[in-house]
């Protein structure tokens, strides 16, 4: 099994050892979205969902994510992030969560930036899900990185 990082010469699981590389300023960002019914964003924008604020509880909770994502992606190296910024773009069809997450280290914030989004789509269907059990997220991508060895990546429109 070769050309996959995360495996060994034996096929076994690993963390990939990134401790040769050189620490350079690296970003991420990533985007995905929840459609809901009109009812469900027009209650998300007038403020009138019971368990509160929607987008600023899924915006703490995608920041609080991107922090944690060594956590729960078991193979993602630990990072020191030096900022993540985390906007949700509601309208009548649904939220639209942009994450863009930053570090000076060894190796990229995707996963980071893929997390903030994921968690804070997933913290909006919560907080919504009374109002609409129906809510599909999707469309979660990567949309562009910069920095490190392997280049900088965006994404097709």
């Amino acid at each position: 099994m070769t050309g996959l990082t995360h495996l060994d010469a034996d096929g076994a699981a690993r963390m990939v050892d990134v401790s040769a590389k050189s620490q350079t300023a690296r970003e991420a960002t990533a985007t995905g979205s929840i459609i809901m019914s009109a009812e469900a964003a027009a209650a998300i924008a007038a403020g009138a969902v019971k368990k509160g604020d929607v987008l600023a509880v899924a915006r703490v909770a995608g920041i609080m994510a991107a922090k944690k994502t060594s956590d729960l992606i078991p193979l993602c190296h630990p990072l020191p992030i030096s900022g993540v910024t985390l906007d949700l773009a509601l309208d009548a069809g649904g939220v639209t969560a942009t994450a863009t997450v930053r570090t000076t280290h060894t190796t990229g914030v995707e996963m980071e930036a893929l997390t903030a989004v994921s968690v804070a789509l997933l913290t909006v269907y919560d907080m919504a899900k009374a109002l609409d059990k129906a809510m599909t997220i999707g469309q979660i991508r990567l949309l562009a990185k910069s920095g490190g060895r392997s280049g900088d990546y965006r994404a097709a429109p």
